[in-house]
């Protein structure tokens, strides 16, 4: 009799157990309801115990997926995810180097999302710090990667290989624009076919002379902002910036209800030199007409290098532009009037670090997450950081949680509770010894998270020995199994904070649910466009 029973019950709840995955609690009730009938009261016990044990194991667990260690390689790039190899699962790409100036045989990695191995790589003249764009223009079904950097570099890869499809070659001395072309490549964006070659364009700015000295004016350059035929890499259009200073930023660029045209938004100015912000109609710069463009903010002894955000903050249908200036002073400007919304200026900080856009207080209303550093650039001494109500402006959660670092935030409701929470990279050590000062003994790398409900602060993950300074994580669903994926990268340090003495990179297997998509969840959005949609 006590046979038939094991037998009987085994056998009903191997049938369940399919379902067990999806529907747990509904399993337990029915093996309760199996042994209340049929089971002695210890046998109750031992049988339910042995259950639950079950489903545990069988409930998803944060795991590292995989850890790749390069050595003498590192970078100040953030990962980009695109699927290269055809096995479903996304794949990292990321530009590299070595240190400032010197070539390298792995400017460009893209590793294999699944293992982490090096699918291809490719060598670069310096630095690779910009973040990738995809765009299919081989037509093989494979994303090709566009990226820029240092040198000047910014080249088209295929997806597939990564040999060079094409790549910038300065050759403009006597142009009266493009002359000015010859120092750093940032972000590109993809813009409509500006040719008629049925392929889109790309969007990008080159300037910021890196030998100027840092307090002085001379051998500072316009900024040059251009468009370039994506198959061929052929300028199609370029001006120099309206007031005549460098550009450091990464542009964005959206299309408003009821327009044509697309709007570019884009900035001027360094760390100690005025710059500007800028609006201007994709068909002015096409024309050559950036002396058009509108100012919609300005900044003394500072400009404008992290990029701005576009987010719908006064819910009229319009995307808002959000953007902070070198100085910490950020503007909240009407997408539609272009009138100011709000300002927000955090005295004795100063900041290049772009801001993470989600709903941090529940009001529905896109709110903003950024770093500031204390201090002066480049004897910064310390971190802080601001979330910004988006109604308003005013700073609704504050803290100084390590050092000055210059990656970005990204932005995820981890716990589900109808709040975003950020994760962000932080660094620590003995913050008085300055960004550029005395080299620090020890260091610990910090991948934490911030409930802005709670307040809490948690750490996900830590290194000693390591540093990020300048990298950006990247979260989503790389393997499409419903769960948070994670990938950041960490810097050997020894000796001065930003020499590139080897790198880490690793994917975090998380087992936070994915109820909805990430609207944010790499440097400048998941997209890598600046746009918020919600």
């Amino acid at each position: 009799m006590f046979a038939e029973w094991v037998y009987f019950t085994t056998r009903k709840l191997a049938q369940r157990a399919i379902f067990s995955i999806y529907f747990p609690p509904s399993c337990i009730l029915y093996t309760i309801r199996l042994m209340n009938r049929a089971c002695p009261s210890a046998l109750r016990v031992l049988i339910l115990a042995c259950w639950v044990l079950a489903l545990s194991c069988q409930q998803k667990k944060t795991t590292v997926a995989w850890v790749i260690d390069l050595p003498v390689t590192g970078s100040q790039s953030s990962p980009r995810a695109q699927d290269l190899n055809g096995d479903g699962v996304l794949d990292i790409i990321m530009g590299a180097g070595r240190n400032e100036y010197q070539k390298s045989a792995q400017g460009i990695l893209a590793f294999d999302g699944k293992s982490g191995n090096i699918l291809w790589e490719q060598s670069a003249v310096d630095q690779v710090y910009g973040s990738a764009t995809f765009y299919d223009v081989t037509a093989d079904g494979v994303a090709d990667v566009f990226i820029g950097g240092r040198g000047p570099h910014f080249t088209a890869l295929d997806g597939n290989n990564g040999h060079v499809i094409w790549e910038y070659k300065y050759a403009y001395d006597s142009d009266p624009i493009l002359k000015f072309a010859r120092f750093n490549f940032n972000n590109s964006l993809l813009v409509p076919d500006q040719d008629g070659d049925g392929l889109m364009d790309l969007l990008t700015v080159n300037g910021g002379n890196a030998k100027a000295d840092p307090s002085s004016e001379i051998n500072r350059f316009p900024g040059v902002m251009m468009i370039m035929n994506s198959k061929t890499g052929a300028v199609i259009a370029a001006d120099t910036m309206p007031d005549g200073r460098e550009t450091y930023m990464s542009p964005i660029l959206f299309k408003q209800p009821g327009q044509t045209d697309l709007t570019i938004i884009f900035g001027t100015g360094g760390e100690t030199l005025n710059g500007n912000l800028y609006q201007i109609a994709l068909a002015d710069l096409k024309a050559q007409r950036l002396q058009n463009a509108k100012v919609l903010a300005s900044e003394q002894g500072h400009g404008f290098i992290a990029p701005a955000s576009a987010a719908d903050i006064n819910r009229d249908g319009y995307f808002d532009i959000v953007a902070i200036s070198h100085g910490s002073t950020a503007f909240a400007i009407d997408g539609k009037t272009s009138a100011l919304l709000w300002k927000r200026s955090v005295g004795g900080t100063e900041s290049s670090n772009s801001l993470a856009v989600g709903n941090f207080n529940g009001d529905g209303i896109p709110d903003f997450f950024t770093f500031v550093s204390k201090g002066q650039w480049p004897n910064s001494t310390g971190s802080v950081q601001l979330m910004l109500d988006g109604s308003d402006g005013h700073i609704a959660f504050q803290d100084s949680i390590g050092c000055t670092g210059y990656s970005s935030p990204v932005v995820y409701d981890l716990n589900d509770d109808g709040v975003d929470e950020v994760l962000i990279s932080v660094n620590e050590f003995d913050c008085s010894l300055g960004f550029a000062g005395k080299n620090p003994t020890t260091m610990e790398n910090k991948l934490v998270s911030i409930d802005f409900k709670s307040g809490a602060v948690e750490v996900v993950d830590q290194l000693q020995g390591f540093k990020n300074i300048f990298s950006t994580p990247w979260i989503g669903d790389l393997d499409s199994d419903g769960y948070l994926d994670i990938v950041e990268c960490q810097y050997y340090q020894r000796g001065m904070l930003l020499s590139f003495l080897g790198m880490r990179v690793k994917r975090i297997d998380t087992d936070i649910p994915m109820k909805k998509p990430v609207e944010w969840g790499a440097y400048m959005g998941t997209d890598g466009n600046g746009w918020y949609r919600k």
